[in-house]
């Protein structure tokens, strides 16, 4: 009778014993694994690179140079070969270049008419959710 009791304690201590090995293990591999972003701190939710917000950007071409005559204008009164200029220029970037364009257009103070400021806000959401 006391050998089985003694066995069932030794048994608890060992896999009490394995149990705390192992968590401490897993603990340490994901101390070993996590990689910071260069371009992110990850102390938010949305990566500044990312951002449409973001105040610290400078001004990048998309070889779009020509869209700075659009500068405070009133996206209504654009013109149909206005208007074209800014699809072409949409429609021919990566999906990659998309939030870093918009940005640039915010700093140039260049908007966007609604239906291509639709599609562009519904191509970097999608990025952000990947």
């Amino acid at each position: 009778m006391w050998v089985l009791i003694i066995l069932l304690i030794a048994g608890a201590g060992l896999l009490m014993l394995f149990t705390y090995l192992n968590r401490r293990k897993k603990q340490e591999e994901v101390e070993i694994t996590l990689q910071v972003d260069e371009e992110c701190c990850g102390a938010h939710e949305v990566c500044q690179r990312d951002s449409l917000l973001n105040p610290d950007c400078e001004i990048v071409y998309y070889d779009d140079e020509e869209l700075d005559q659009l500068s405070d204008t009133n996206p209504f009164s654009y013109t149909e070969f206005q208007r074209n200029q800014l699809a072409d220029v949409f429609y021919t970037l990566k999906e990659s270049d998309v939030a870093g364009w918009l940005r640039s257009l915010q700093l140039r103070k260049i908007e966007l008419p609604e239906d291509i400021k639709d599609e562009a806000l519904m191509i970097v959401r999608e990025r952000r959710t990947i």
